[in-house]
C-alpha cells in the first residue's frame, strides 16, 4: 500500500471513531493527555524546562541579557520568542530557515505571555531609555505527536517560573526572580466533521478543518487567541470552546502548583 491509502485509512478510521464518539486513544473529546513538567533540565539557561504532552516533547531555554529598549516604550525589558522545529522530530520537519508554522507558533506562544502581562515588563527596566532586560525564550520541539502549540506555551510560562535575573553577571548588583505576575495557560481545539475535540494527536491536528487555540489568564480573562485552517467555526462552536478553555486552564494550571 502506499503511504497515500493508509493516510485515507487512518483518515476514515478516525471519523468512524469520531462519529460514535471515540478517539484512538481512548480518550473524551474533551480530554487532555497526560502532561508531565520538568524544570531546571539545562544548566547554562536563566531558566529552562521540558514538557511532555503525551506523545509531543518540548524542551524550553529562557537566556536573559542586558540590552536596548524599544523606542516606544523606552521604560519596559524586551521579549523574543524563538521556535525551532527540529527535524529529527517529525518526518514532515525540514532543516533550514524557520518555516511558516514555526513562526506562527513562536508568535502565538509569545503572545500569551506578552498579552496576559505574565512578566512586569516595567520591573525589568534598568535605566529608562538606555538599558533593560531583554529576555529571549527558545522553544525546541524534540518530538511532535500533535499540539505543539499549547506544549510550547506551558513550556514557556514553566521557564520563566524558574528563572532568574542573572545581574551579578553584568555587575547590576544581586540575582532576583523574574518578575512573574501571571500563569497563562493556551489551550487548543480542532474541528472535526461538526464536533470538537481538545488536546489534538497528530493524526488529528491533519485531518482537521480548522484549529483555534485559546490563552486565558489566572483571573480566567482571554489574553490571546489563534485560528488556523481553512474551514470556519460558527459562533456556537466559538464560544464553546472559549469556555471550555477557560475551565480546562485552570485544571491545567495546577500542574504548575509543584514547581
Amino acid at each position: 500500500m502506499s503511504n497515500e491509502v493508509i493516510s485515507e485509512l487512518r483518515k476514515d478510521y478516525i471519523y468512524n471513531l469520531m462519529i460514535k464518539g471515540e478517539r484512538e486513544d481512548g480518550r473524551a473529546f474533551n480530554q487532555y493527555r497526560e502532561i508531565t513538567i520538568d524544570t531546571n533540565v539545562i544548566d547554562k539557561a536563566e531558566g529552562s524546562a521540558r514538557v511532555k504532552l503525551g506523545d509531543t516533547h518540548v524542551v524550553v531555554g529562557v537566556k536573559i541579557q542586558p540590552g536596548t529598549p524599544f523606542p516606544d516604550t523606552p521604560d519596559q525589558g524586551v521579549i523574543i520568542t524563538n521556535l525551532e522545529l527540529i527535524p529529527l522530530a517529525s518526518p514532515v520537519f525540514e532543516a533550514g530557515p524557520p518555516r511558516e508554522d514555526a513562526i506562527e507558533l513562536a508568535r502565538v506562544t509569545d503572545r500569551g505571555v506578552r498579552e496576559s502581562g505574565a512578566l512586569d515588563l516595567s520591573k525589568l527596566c534598568i535605566t529608562p531609555g538606555e538599558k533593560v532586560w531583554m529576555v529571549f525564550i527558545d522553544v525546541h520541539v524534540l518530538d511532535d505527536g500533535g499540539n505543539i502549540m499549547d506544549a510550547s506555551a506551558l513550556g514557556a510560562i514553566a521557564a520563566l517560573m524558574t528563572a532568574k535575573l542573572p545581574a551579578s553577571r553584568f555587575g547590576l548588583g544581586d540575582d532576583s526572580v523574574v518578575p512573574l505576575r501571571d500563569v497563562p495557560v493556551s489551550v487548543t481545539a480542532v474541528e472535526i466533521g461538526g464536533s470538537i475535540m481538545l488536546d489534538p494527536s497528530m493524526d488529528e491536528e491533519s485531518i482537521a478543518g480548522t484549529k483555534l487555540t485559546v490563552t486565558s489568564n489566572q483571573a480566567g480573562e482571554l489574553s490571546a487567541m489563534q485560528k488556523s485552517g481553512v474551514h470556519p467555526l460558527t459562533t456556537e462552536q466559538i464560544n464553546y470552546i472559549v469556555d471550555i478553555a477557560i475551565e480546562k486552564a485552570k485544571e491545567i494550571r495546577e500542574k504548575f502548583l509543584v514547581i
